[in-house]
């Protein structure tokens, strides 16, 4: 599992529509923790514990992560099943 980046962590919370409350209630990590993470640049500074739960709750939510490929690490959404 590759870390998450802040801008990843930006733009998956964009993309399904969450605000930092609603990331912080369906990964049971706390706002300022995630408001603290998405104000830095780079790969987030957080317990392992944390980014495992938050990136679990996005990817239940939808999220894909990218990891660098040349272009630099991303985010997408999973298709849906239509």
């Amino acid at each position: 599992m590759s870390d998450i980046t802040s801008a990843q962590l930006r733009a998956a919370r964009a993309l399904v529509r969450w605000r930092a409350e609603d990331l912080a209630r369906h990964s049971k990590v706390g706002v300022a923790t995630i408001r603290r993470a998405e104000g830095t640049d780079g790969v987030i500074t957080m317990t392992v514990a944390n980014q495992a739960a938050i990136r679990t709750a996005l990817e239940a939510a939808g999220v894909i992560f990218v990891a660098e490929n040349g272009e630099g690490p991303g985010v997408r959404l999973r298709k849906s099943a239509s």
